[in-house]
């Protein structure tokens, strides 16, 4: 058995992959292209999305569709405090308040009951996250939303490839915007998309992911363009290259295969750690659902583990087996205490899994024997062995 040090995720490259980078190099054409269009027409058939953009990340998604929404100082969109930062931030630069209420103890979702209270005048969007590729709860979402003429921005940066009652998300609903960071399901090394069901909005995000210019390079630089543009609205630098597409372009292929692997997976740590009281495991929902496993995450229990969360990661580092910490509750980040007067006790549910969250090494490549390492050294820290 291997020794050395474990991470708690690697991308899965295959050789195709590697072919088709290489053949994008020699191609000379680099940055927004063919291999971009190319994966926009993959995602589109794949998530059953009629408009579907590429982008350099999801967070660019985020805020491009936020800005896009149209929002103006004052208003306020309603968040979950259990998500990366970026979530929050886009709100913060698309010009609106970030609203964040509790989740569900057991999905780590955002509570829906706590939506409905947390509705204002100013309200103009819900923006729930798809923790752990763990589908939101959505119908009744978006029932508060049409109710509210609410806009729904779903974030499924961890979601890709999981189904909400039989459809894949980014099928159905408002807008959702997908990350291939690499150590998420299926990557682009970075990068994300925006699938959408509203043509105007499309066509806006579409103008300001480069710059505000009414036509992307491929429809100026090719042998059918025109070199000639006119700038519309000053825009952002948040286009995809063709680089980035040339890897997504198989990944997309491969994504029903990594998600299978990752059950798998998933299936091996719930058989082997279901009697373990050091640890909460991950809960799925009641509603039909299919998860894509972006991340394994179980809550440690200091009391029955002899240890907080932060130990057991120390320790298991000294067992060269590297783990991951998703998320810290973000209202309890400087900024948003400073600036938003958020504190300790506001969201007990998040911050009982922000101190105790754990991610144990998941990827599409990691094998049997990687898991065993994985458990052994568990069984050695918690002297089961």
């Amino acid at each position: 058995m291997s020794n050395e040090f474990l991470k708690f995720c690697t991308p899965e490259i295959n050789q195709e992959t590697i072919d088709e980078v290489t053949a994008c190099i020699k191609s000379g054409w680099l940055a927004t292209g063919p291999r971009v269009k190319q994966f926009e027409e993959d995602l589109k058939k794949y998530l059953k999305a009629p408009y579907v953009l590429a982008l350099n990340s999801a967070t660019s998604g985020l805020h491009l569709a936020l800005k896009c929404f149209g929002l103006e100082p004052q208003d306020e969109v309603i968040t979950t405090p259990m998500t990366f930062v970026a979530s929050l931030n886009t709100i913060i630069h698309a010009g609106a308040r970030p609203v964040m209420v509790d989740v569900d103890l057991k999905t780590r979702n955002i509570a829906i009951d706590k939506i409905k209270a947390a509705i204002t005048p100013r309200t103009k969007a819900i923006l729930p996250v798809h923790f752990a590729g763990i589908p939101v709860d959505l119908d009744p979402i978006y029932e508060i939303a049409q109710k509210h003429n609410l806009r729904v921005l779903e974030d499924c940066a961890h979601a890709m490839g999981s189904h909400y009652k039989g459809k894949v998300l980014g099928s159905f609903g408002d807008t959702q915007v997908f990350s291939f960071h690499p150590n998420k399901v299926m990557t682009t090394g970075e990068g994300g998309s925006i699938s959408t069901r509203d043509e105007q909005l499309t066509k806006k995000i579409s103008i300001q992911r480069f710059h505000g210019i009414d036509r992307d390079s491929f429809n100026r630089f090719s042998k059918e363009g025109s070199q000639h543009y006119d700038v519309i609205q000053p825009g952002y630098k948040y286009n995809m290259m063709d680089l980035q597409a040339a890897i997504g372009i198989h990944q997309l292929q491969q994504l029903e295969s990594f998600i299978a692997k990752r059950q798998k997976l998933v299936d091996r740590y719930n058989e082997i750690l279901a009697s373990w009281p050091e640890f909460t495991l991950p809960t799925l929902p009641s509603y039909d659902c299919r998860v894509s496993w972006y991340i394994y995450a179980p809550l440690v229990n200091p009391e029955t583990a002899g240890m907080d969360r932060d130990t057991f990661i120390a320790k298991m580092k000294e067992q060269n087996i590297g783990l991951g910490y998703h998320h810290h509750a973000a209202h309890l980040y400087t900024y948003y205490k400073e600036t938003f007067g958020y504190q300790r006790g506001d969201f007990p549910n998040a911050e009982a899994i922000s101190d105790r969250v754990v991610s144990l090494p998941l990827f599409s490549t990691m094998t049997i024997a990687d898991q065993d390492r994985t458990i052994t050294a568990m069984k050695k820290i918690f002297k089961k062995e």
